[in-house]
């Protein structure tokens, strides 16, 4: 056994090292992402009275005393965004027409580790992504930009080349404890996230400090946050269960302090999620949760991007997020011990209003519908093959231009969504 577990972590170190050597998207409920590991995604985000392997470290930490034996869970995504906005109307800064964000395939790995420890408790291990939003435009004709004291002739914002990418690691340790009826869970994490911009000229005359506003590279900060869960087994087959996740007050992304309100500030809010599983047969379990995302715990997210302060200052500007309430519903059966097949739909509030459409061009994170599905069969006696498959339609939000000389009723930009993601898994008993 040790040498296999000595295996899974190096499998861990090369996952570590494809995720921070990689630009980051997710299937997003704003730009958390939904799901994580193939049985979560396959259900939509739900499970969390439901948690039936490994990765209940990164859903609820309670739910790692469910596991009878030592495992390792390893997965794999394929995400597909589709990102663009259009623009219509009478004269204006942002290019006419429609243009696309040009990166369209991401992967996305996840790795946990559990243990157990004496008859009652579980120790176990995590990497996995928090969340993360990516646009990439090229550097299309705008005329707009001849104006101005542009560095570039071309580009959404006069700097050329556009986009964002914004990634967030969570490595998780936890310990999880059976009292019977009741079981409860605690995880420290120590969070890492990476930030890039570019070609955010046009918002240097409204920037605090322009030469920490865009095309610096990338930047780095670090973080701690705790996740907490409980799960209550109220009668055989109802199961409720409960998680809270802190706020992450994380170090400023120095290179861009004159982007983000507060100096470079970008915390990792605070989430909790409550839910419900009920066995109706010993084949088939059905699970329904709801997941709240608090946004407004965030300056540089939560703050309208209409604030008369430059961008970069204390309490400025940010990108006009709400908070996000998501409702979930997973299905599982289990025609024999071997397989699974499961369903899941979740639907979400829009972070995002009109008034906000212009600087949310580098962030549509405007998905509201994720529709799920997925299967699991054993491959042998220690281990299974998992698949998962998620589609979000399309999805917009519509608003008038603001430029960094005012609003222009008169023109108005769309920011569109739609995503794909496919999800291949394997879980190993030790």
């Amino acid at each position: 056994m040790g040498k296999l577990l000595k295996a899974h972590m190096k499998c861990a170190a090369a996952l570590c090292a494809l995720t921070l050597g990689a630009s980051q998207a997710y299937a997003t409920e704003g730009y958390f992402a939904n799901g994580v590991g193939a049985r979560h995604k396959a259900v939509a985000g739900a499970g969390v009275a439901d948690a039936r392997d490994a990765t209940a470290i990164t859903i609820n930490p309670a739910g790692l005393a469910n596991l009878d034996e030592n495992e390792v869970a390893v997965a794999l995504s394929l995400f597909n965004p589709n990102r663009e906005f259009t623009v219509t109307g009478g004269p204006g800064f942002l290019p006419d027409g429609t243009t696309e964000s040009n990166v369209d395939i991401f992967p996305i790995p996840n790795f946990a580790i559990a243990y157990k420890v004496g008859e009652n408790g579980t120790l176990g291990f995590s990497l996995s992504g928090n969340g993360g939003l990516n646009t990439n435009y090229s550097a299309v004709d705008n005329p707009a930009c001849s104006s101005g004291p542009f560095p570039a002739s071309d580009g959404v914002y006069c700097g050329g080349k556009s986009g964002v990418n914004l990634m967030q690691l969570f490595f998780s340790a936890a310990y999880a404890h059976d009292f019977g009826a009741v079981k409860v869970g605690v995880t420290p994490i120590f969070a890492v996230q990476r930030f890039r911009a570019r070609g955010l000229a046009a918002f240097g005359g409204v920037s605090s400090d322009p030469t920490n506003l865009t095309d610096n590279g990338q930047s780095y900060s670090t973080g701690f946050g705790a996740r907490v869960g409980v799960q209550v087994d109220p009668a055989p087959g109802f199961r409720i269960g409960a998680t809270y996740q802190t706020k992450f007050s994380m170090g400023e992304f120095d290179e861009y302090a004159g982007l983000f309100a507060d100096q470079g500030g970008f915390d990792i809010p605070s989430t909790w999620q409550v839910g419900i599983a009920a066995d109706v047969s010993p084949q088939l379990t059905v699970m329904a949760d709801y997941r709240r995302i608090n946004y407004s715990d965030v300056t540089s997210v939560n703050n309208p991007s209409s604030v008369m302060l430059p961008f970069g200052s204390t309490d400025g500007p940010g990108f006009g997020w709400d908070d996000v309430d998501a409702y979930k519903l997973g299905v599982e059966y289990r025609p024999d011990e071997g397989s699974a097949f499961r369903f899941g739909y979740s639907h979400n509030s829009q972070p995002i209003s009109g008034d906000d459409v212009t600087i949310n061009v580098l962030a549509p994170g405007v998905q509201k519908d994720h529709f799920t599905a997925g299967a699991s069969f054993a491959m042998g006696d220690s281990s299974t093959l998992e698949l998962a498959l998620m589609h979000s339609p399309g999805e917009s939000v519509t608003g008038i231009e603001v430029t960094p000389m005012g609003p222009n009723p008169g023109r108005d930009i769309e920011i569109k969504m739609n995503q794909w993601e496919f999800t291949l898994g394997m879980k190993f008993k030790l």
